[in-house]
């Protein structure tokens, strides 16, 4: 059995206005035994977000979750006028053994619209059914064009995985040692698209050259039912309530997939935590 939970925190505003990340982990493991979380905006030295104190998220998150190797994904990394770093990422948090580690940067194009730079951050995670790649991302919220360019990206690294894995390397010593490189893989975090927008379909089209497609945890378990809503329920600023935040799964791996819910009652972010099971 493997859990895996998916949550944009953003940095652990809660709607009562209070940043907490102790709140954000204790509720993730009432929601499960997780051996997986997967964390959306995070923060680091960046006190002019709201109820922040400029705290190293990274850092605080790791050592509330001892027990877990924590992975960070920072697309966001600029320098204060005092010298000081400023990070703004993903996280991903195993408790099962990490054997290597990617970081893929997402087009990050013009024009004149809000927008920051992006990652898809990638473990390679020993599950009990064997090597797993866990990526998770944070898509652009302001700019379609941003967001479509970026499903591309996200799309064309996981088809060089398939290739590594259809075309082995040399083996080699030290840094050209090899690492188990699977094909299957979970794909999780906030797209910022409803699910009928077609770059959420891009997502799930098949290859060409037989890379596994992914496939909608969600329709997996549930069908045609349609996605819970996972933000906007407590805030309405950026719209009606609606889905936004995915757990994806290669094909290979839907006879795994045993149940997935989203919690809609806890408002410790605005966005809503993710809980995916597979057998």
């Amino acid at each position: 059995m493997m859990r895996l939970i998916t949550w944009n925190i953003q940095w652990g505003l809660g709607m009562d206005g209070r940043v907490d990340l102790a709140r954000i982990v204790d509720h993730a493991r009432a929601l499960a035994d997780f051996d997986v979380l997967c964390l959306q905006e995070v923060s680091d030295n960046l006190p002019e977000l709201k109820g922040s104190g400029g705290e190293d998220q990274f850092a605080q998150l790791a050592a509330l979750l001892p027990g877990y190797r924590a992975v960070s994904g920072v697309g966001l990394e600029i320098m204060g006028e005092d010298g000081a770093t400023r990070r703004f990422g993903n996280m991903i948090l195993s408790r099962l053994p990490v054997c290597q580690v990617l970081r893929h940067t997402l087009p990050w194009p013009g024009g004149a619209v809000h927008s920051m730079p992006r990652v898809l951050v990638e473990a390679m995670v020993m599950a009990p059914f064997g090597p797993l790649r866990v990526m998770t991302t944070h898509l652009e919220y302001f700019s379609d064009e941003h967001r479509r360019a970026q499903v591309e990206a996200v799309r064309a690294a996981h088809a060089l995985a398939h290739d590594r894995a259809a075309r082995p390397r040399q083996a080699g010593t030290g840094t050209y040692a090899l690492r188990p490189n699977p094909c299957s893989a979970i794909l999780t975090g906030d797209f910022n698209m409803v699910p009928s927008d077609p770059a959420k379909a891009r997502i799930s089209a098949p290859f060409e050259d037989g890379t596994l497609a992914f496939l909608d945890g969600w329709s997996i378990c549930h069908g045609q039912d349609p996605h819970p809503p996972s933000f906007c329920i407590a805030d309405q600023t950026y719209g009606s309530p609606h889905c936004s935040d995915y757990v994806l799964v290669t094909e290979d791996l839907k006879g795994r997939v045993q149940a997935m819910r989203y919690d809609t009652d806890v408002r410790l972010s605005d966005h809503q935590p993710v809980v995916l099971t597979l057998d």
